[in-house]
């Protein structure tokens, strides 16, 4: 059974710079993405973000929107990954939370 990822990122940042960290992050996982394996898209409207990835016949879907004082994610996973969601909530706040919060270089 599919099933819906949902998550809260707090930060302290102002929306413009959380809204470039988040475009900067997507940017390096599209470049990281298994050799064009994984099929990425997404598209920007205002301070929403709507996402697919594609690989192996599975499609992962999802939506961003960065306000003033948390990032909002949701991902729908289909039935076969819906056995990872636990961990994939898991990393995400981890990995999302360390994106807002790390210091330019």
């Amino acid at each position: 059974m599919a099933e819906t990822v949902k998550v809260d990122i707090p930060h302290k940042l102002t929306r413009e710079t959380a809204r470039a960290r988040i475009e900067g992050g997507f940017a390096s996982l599209r470049q990281d993405m298994l050799g064009g394996m994984v099929k990425f898209e997404d598209t920007w409207e205002g301070d929403h973000l709507d996402f697919r990835a594609r690989v192996m016949g599975q499609t992962v879907t999802g939506r961003l929107d960065v306000f003033d004082d948390n990032v909002h994610v949701e991902i729908d996973l289909p039935g076969f990954l819906a056995s990872i969601a636990g961990k994939l909530k898991g990393k995400l706040q981890k990995e999302g939370t360390l994106l807002l919060e790390k210091k330019p270089s």
